[in-house]
């Protein structure tokens, strides 16, 4: 907020012109810092909310719109010119009956339709792809939903929103640029045309109407396009204060965590809970495994080899420092053979996981440690 101090300086040298800039700020943005997250992105989206701007939209309608007018004109006056005679030259003759009057009534609306159809569907085309070219395609019927917690009955908060609104004033400014700059090609448009303007009186009526259209058209063209270029810096204004408008309190921040990731006390929690099952399945499987590889006392991890269900040896324990003391307690006590095998036992405790087959690179040195279990003291019949 403005200072006492520089209120009163500024009260005596420009008394009329102190103005407290921070009547733009909403009461909603206080404390809202964070950037917003993907979850609160794609929740805007699924709502209808994203970012864009209408200029582009507006520009592609009335672009698109008078190019199919310019190309289809001469079709769609030959039409009104044919509908028109029929009715000015059996105007004498006509009869108003129940029937001729529903008969009229269709024949007026279908030759309506027929010319106004193609220019209604180039435009609502030319809106659509304004808007897929922004956000691309979303259908959502959430801004039609009506939100009575949304509706606070603040009459100093509607002022602020109605007249200290950088999103109205950026409006505000935007119409009053447009109408001067249309206003100017208006200007240039009739300046440049000006000599043929003149000879309106001394020409036909068909050229003069023609003269005019292409005058209008020309007016018409040239602000779509300025409308087309303004798109462009409306548009990251637009996302800017898109952005602006979902940023989150730390607090937020930290609960959206917890909803999408869990409360760290639980997750934390779960991660013991399942080492120890680890634990617990690993001291069962030791007893049976065919060899300890270790490192020789930081890493100690269990092979076993069953030939009629195993495409080849299988990791079934495996653990560093304690663990890895644990896991040679245990193979001692059952007779299971320990070797050493220092880059052998790192390789297959980072890259493999307990209950996966180790990897074909690691055959050549595996098969070397079994033969060797079967020179010293025999391999099991079952492997």
């Amino acid at each position: 907020m403005i200072s006492e101090e520089l209120k009163i300086e500024y009260e005596l040298e420009y008394p009329k012109l102190v103005f407290d800039l921070q009547l733009f700020a909403s009461a909603d943005d206080e404390g809202r810092t964070e950037l917003p997250t993907d979850k609160r992105l794609r929740e805007a989206r699924e709502k209808g909310q994203v970012a864009k701007t209408q200029e582009l939209s507006q520009s592609l309608v009335v672009i698109f719109g008078v190019l199919v007018v310019f190309a289809l004109g001469s079709w769609m006056f030959t039409t009104l010119t044919v509908l028109m005679k029929r009715f000015f030259t059996s105007f004498a003759s006509y009869t108003v009956t129940d029937k001729t009057v529903i008969t009229d009534f269709y024949l007026i609306l279908f030759q309506s339709a027929k010319i106004v159809l193609p220019v209604f569907a180039i435009a609502v085309a030319a809106a659509i792809f304004g808007n897929v070219v922004q956000v691309g395609f979303m259908v959502s019927t959430h801004p039609l939903k009506m939100d009575w917690k949304k509706i606070k009955l603040s009459f100093s908060s509607m002022m602020k929103k109605i007249f200290f609104s950088k999103q109205v004033a950026m409006n505000l400014f935007k119409s009053i640029f447009k109408v001067t700059v249309i206003a100017f090609i208006a200007y240039l448009v009739i300046i440049s045309d000006m000599d043929d303007i003149m000879k309106t009186p001394d020409i036909s009526l068909e050229k003069s109407l023609e003269l005019i259209m292409i005058g209008g058209f020309k007016i018409i063209v040239w602000s779509s396009v300025f409308l087309l270029v303004l798109a462009i810096p409306d548009y990251f204004f637009q996302k800017r204060e898109f952005i602006e408008s979902l940023k989150m309190t730390k607090q937020q921040l930290r609960q959206e965590y917890k909803e999408t990731e869990g409360d760290p006390r639980l997750r934390a929690r779960l991660r013991e809970m399942h080492r120890n099952l680890i634990k617990r399945n690993m001291v069962r499987e030791i007893p049976k495994a065919d060899v300890i590889i270790t490192n020789p006392t930081h890493y100690a991890v269990a092979l076993r080899w069953e030939r009629e269900t195993m495409q080849a040896p299988m990791l079934t324990a495996k653990g560093i420092d304690s663990i890895a003391l644990k896991i040679r307690e245990i193979a001692r006590e059952n007779d299971v053979r320990i070797i050493e095998n220092r880059p052998l036992a790192q390789r297959l405790y980072k890259d493999v996981e307990i209950g996966d087959i180790i990897p074909e690179e690691l055959y050549s040195v595996v098969v070397i440690i079994y033969s060797e279990l079967y020179r010293e003291r025999g391999f099991r019949q079952t492997a």
